[in-house]
């Protein structure tokens, strides 16, 4: 085999590895070229107990171990979207090992949305400069020499994006495994609609495409999965296997109407549209988390 196939082959297969949080029902993921053993990481997750508003690193320790033990160099820190049930460890993994931060450039409108919202300072900066760079649909970049392409898939949320390095699309919380369907929309700034016309993009991509989800909450008690294929996501997704638009649109903003707002979102948002980075510590040395009161009236308690 010839240098130039060697190296086709391994841009169509990057090595992807996911670390599942039953906490939070969340994956993070190590996205790896094998060519030149650089890597980045997806989604990564700093843990957070609402009991006691303490934080640990445990999470994203585990991908630092998996990336010291398999000799790999660490390039980028990618988040998909701002999440609403998890802390990002972005700027804990910043720090450890000054990696470049990126996320979705639509970013901006959200952090203007949730500013209202958590009425932050006129210090908070709304132009997303926390991160190093923000990503816009069609950009490409590239991690060792493995080429990697940023796709808009909002719907979700404002901002949210994919990546698509060779055969592997990180497609967040916007298709779950099949026998779970597809992400809510009714976060501020989402649409289901919108949602529509994300999936119908990730689908039109090659069937033996491998999708890695956000998410995986376990139905029926199965064990945590996360990689499905674009194939197996037309042929079993009900979502999208059974509705045309209108007929998503419906039962997507139907079953959302009956879904309770998550846990961590009031908490988690205000640090997400930071990358990830806690308050600033006040007098004593402690950081708090604002919690608007009454911002979601209308939502179904659990």
């Amino acid at each position: 085999m010839s240098q130039r196939q060697i190296a086709s082959v391994a841009q169509a297969a990057p090595n992807v590895t996911g670390f599942y949080d039953p906490a939070t029902f969340s994956v993070q993921y190590v996205l790896t070229d094998p060519a030149t053993r650089h890597c980045a990481v997806i989604d990564p997750i700093l843990d957070f107990d609402p009991k006691s508003g303490g934080t640990r690193t445990q999470s994203a320790d585990r991908l630092l171990d998996h990336i010291e033990r398999n000799d790999l160099t660490l390039e980028w820190i990618l988040d998909t979207h701002p999440h609403a049930d998890h802390f990002s460890a972005a700027d804990y993994l910043k720090r450890r090992t000054g990696a470049r931060t990126a996320i979705g450039a639509r970013v901006t409108e959200v952090q203007k949305l949730w500013k209202v919202i958590y009425n932050l300072p006129d210090t908070f900066r709304t132009d997303g400069s926390q991160w190093d760079k923000l990503f816009s649909d069609g950009d490409r970049f590239r991690i060792g020499e493995m080429d990697v392409s940023v796709m808009l898939s909002a719907g979700h949320t404002l901002c949210s994006i994919t990546y698509v390095a060779g055969d592997a699309a990180f497609v967040h919380d916007t298709l779950f495994m099949p026998d779970s369907g597809t992400a809510r929309a009714d976060f501020p700034g989402g649409d289901a609609r919108t949602l529509w016309h994300s999936i119908r993009r990730i689908l039109a991509l090659p069937n033996e495409t491998r999708l890695f989800t956000g998410h995986d909450y376990r139905p029926g008690g199965r064990p945590a999965m996360w990689k499905s294929t674009v194939a197996g996501q037309k042929s079993a997704n009900a979502h999208v296997r059974d509705y045309d638009e209108e007929g998503f649109v419906r039962i997507r903003t139907e079953r959302d109407a009956t879904l309770p707002m998550p846990k961590l979102i009031l908490s988690a948002l205000q640090v997400n549209i930071a990358a990830g980075r806690l308050p600033a510590p006040e007098a004593g040395g402690h950081r708090y988390l604002k919690i608007p009161l009454g911002a979601f009236p209308g939502v179904c308690w659990e």
